[in-house]
C-alpha cells in the first residue's frame, strides 16, 4: 500500500525521537520513500548519520543552508512528498504549527506544505494536559491535520499517564489507512522506460544521449504512489532509481524493447526513454585503434521502434503514452509521432540548447492528443510525473466506467 508514495519524516525533539529510526525503517520495508527533517534538538536524540544511513537520503536540518536553501529548499521539501509526519510532535512544535511561526526548517516546512500532516505527539503528560497544548490540538484538528495518539504510560521523566509517542507500527498503520482511502490505480498494472540506451561500438565506446532518466523515474513512482504496480525498464543511468516498483535494467534498445514485451500485459505504458535510433551494425571484438589518423567507418542500422511495436502489437496496454523531445518543430512532429507510432496521447518537450532538460530537475511539457495540444507552465520533473499521473488515473477510471457499464473502450479519449 505505500509502494512508491514519499514521506517527509518532520524529527522533533524529545526522547521518544529514538523510535524514529525503527518507523524509516518500517517505511521502506514497505516500498515508501522518506526523506527527513531533523530538528536542532530532535538532533540531541538521535543523529544525521543514523537517520540518513536508514533513509538512504540526505538529512534536512538548517533553514539557512547555502546549497539547500540556494534552490529554496524548504519549499521544495512540501513539494516533493505525499504526506508530512511530524514525529515526535513535540509541545513547541504543535505550539509552532497551530499558531503558523516559521523560525526553523521544520515549522517553515510544515507552513509552507500543501500536502496532509499527520502528527505523533509525545510529551509530559502534565505539558499535554496543558490548556495551550489541548487549544492547538483542537486548532489542529479542525485544519484537517491527522493525530496519531498519544497513548497512556510510563514515561521517561518517571511519571505516568497520556504522552507517550504512537509505536512504529502504529503510525505505519495510520499512514496505511490515509492511503487505503485513495489510490485510483490499484490493481492497474503500469509499464515505464526510463533514461538513455548504449549502443555498443567497441567493448569500450557506445552511440548514448544525454538523458538522466530523471522525468522517467518520477513517472513510475507518481504512478505507484497512487496505487498502480509498476515495472520500470531503465537504460543506463546516474540518478536514483525509485523505490517501490519493480526494476529491470538494460542497454541496448534492443534489450529495452524485450523487457517491454516481458512486463505485458499492462494496463498503463508511459515510454519516456531517450531510445538511441540507431546501432552500430558489426559491433568491434577489440577496442578500435587508431591507425595513421584515418578515423574509422561506422555502418548504422536501424533500431527497433519500441512505442509503435507495443502500441500496434497484440496485448496493447488500455493507455500508451509516448514522448517527444525535439530541437525544433516540437508540435508538428509529436503531432506526426502521435498519428505514425499508434499511441494515444505524446508528452513532447523541447531538448534543444539552452533547454536544459537533459540533466536538469525542471521541464516545460505539451501534451498532445487527437483532441489537440494541451500546453503546462515549467515546474519541476516530479511536478510533472504527478500531473501526467494523476490524468492518467483519470482517464483509466473513465474507461473502467466505459467497460462496466457495457460500452466499448474508447482508447485515448
Amino acid at each position: 500500500m505505500l509502494n512508491g508514495k514519499q514521506v517527509l519524516l518532520v524529527i522533533g525533539g524529545g526522547i521518544a525521537a529514538y523510535k524514529c529510526l525503527d518507523l524509516i525503517r518500517r517505511l521502506r520495508e514497505r516500498g515508501a520513500g522518506v526523506q527527513c527533517v531533523l530538528t536542532r534538538a530532535g538532533a540531541k536524540f538521535v543523529t544525521p548519520l543514523s537517520v540518513g544511513s536508514l533513509s538512504e537520503n540526505k538529512v534536512y536540518e538548517d533553514l539557512f543552508s547555502l546549497t539547500d536553501e540556494a534552490e529554496m529548499g524548504h519549499i521544495r521539501l512540501s513539494r516533493e512528498v505525499d504526506l508530512i509526519l511530524v514525529a515526535p510532535a513535540t509541545a513547541d512544535l504543535m505550539a509552532k504549527m497551530a499558531h503558523g511561526l516559521a523560525d526553523d526548517l521544520a515549522s517553515t516546512v510544515l507552513l509552507a506544505a500543501n500536502c496532509p500532516i499527520m502528527f505523533a505527539p509525545a510529551m509530559n503528560v502534565a505539558m499535554w494536559q496543558n490548556a495551550a497544548t489541548q487549544e492547538n490540538l483542537a486548532t489542529l484538528t479542525l485544519r484537517g491535520l491527522k493525530v496519531i495518539g498519544p497513548s497512556e504510560g510510563d514515561m521517561a521523566c518517571g511519571e505516568f499517564g497520556f504522552g507517550r509517542m504512537a509505536e512504529p507500527l502504529e503510525m505505519i498503520a495510520a499512514i496505511e489507512d490515509h492511503f487505503s482511502v485513495a489510490a485510483p490505480l490499484s490493481g492497474h498494472r503500469a509499464l515505464v522506460t526510463s533514461g538513455p540506451t548504449h549502443e555498443p561500438i567497441d567493448p569500450v565506446r557506445f552511440i548514448g544521449n544525454r538523458s538522466s532518466g530523471r522525468q522517467g523515474n518520477a513517472i513510475a513512482s507518481a504512478l505507484a504512489g497512487l496505487g498502480a504496480r509498476v515495472t520500470l525498464v531503465t537504460g543506463p543511468v546516474g540518478s536514483s532509481l525509485p523505490k517501490g516498483v519493480e526494476i529491470m535494467r538494460v542497454e541496448t534498445a534492443a534489450q529495452m524493447l524485450a523487457a517491454c514485451e516481458a512486463a505485458l500485459p499492462a494496463d498503463i505504458a508511459v515510454f519516456a526513454a531517450a531510445v538511441g535510433d540507431w546501432q552500430v551494425k558489426t559491433m568491434a571484438a577489440h577496442k578500435i585503434k587508431k591507425a595513421d589518423g584515418e578515423p574509422p567507418s561506422l555502418v548504422l542500422a536501424e533500431n527497433p521502434d519500441i512505442l509503435k511495436t507495443i502500441a500496434s502489437g497484440p496485448g496493447r496496454p488500455d493507455l500508451v503514452v509516448g514522448f517527444a523531445a525535439e530541437t525544433t518543430r516540437l508540435i508538428d512532429n509529436a503531432t506526426i509521432k502521435l498519428t505514425e507510432k499508434g499511441c494515444d496521447w505524446v508528452v513532447a518537450n523541447d531538448v534543444g540548447p539552452g533547454s536544459d532538460v537533459f540533466g536538469g530537475t525542471e521541464n516545460t511539457v505539451h501534451l498532445v492528443t487527437a483532441a489537440g495540444v494541451e500546453t503546462w507552465p515549467k515546474m519541476s520533473k516530479q511536478d510533472i510525473a504527478r500531473k501526467l499521473a494523476g490524468r492518467i488515473a483519470e482517464t483509466i477510471g473513465a474507461k473502467n466506467m466505459v467497460t462496466s457499464l457495457g460500452g466499448e473502450k474508447e482508447v485515448g479519449q
